[in-house]
């Protein structure tokens, strides 16, 4: 036998069990259709927590960091650079130090 899927009504004959069927149909999709609205809000409220908390979070770490004074920011010079310029003289090296006193002598 050969059943066509094109033509195919309702399970039952009975105008009943069709029409339950039907008010069954819609109530699961009513049901799925409402969940998933609640799932989404609660996933959606936790996501925006989350984003709440970190962010708050960052901005507390980006205030405390501005109020540092500058002295204290490490690697930075006064002038910015965070580099030193200058020149120097050698005074007095080891090498002619010979005759006088050494703490490791």
């Amino acid at each position: 036998m050969k059943f066509s899927s094109a033509n195919r009504g309702f399970p039952a004959g009975n105008p009943i069990a069709n029409i339950f069927v039907v008010v069954v149909g819609v109530l699961a999709i009513g049901v799925s259709i409402v969940l998933g609205f609640v799932a989404f809000v609660v996933l959606g409220s936790i996501v925006a927590v989350l984003a709440a908390i970190v962010g708050l979070r960052l901005w507390w770490f980006n205030r405390k960091l501005r109020r540092r004074p500058e002295t204290t920011r490490p690697n930075e010079s006064t002038a910015g650079g965070g580099v030193i310029e200058g020149e120097f003289h050698v005074i007095e090296s080891d090498r002619h130090r010979e005759g006088k006193d050494r703490p490791d002598e």
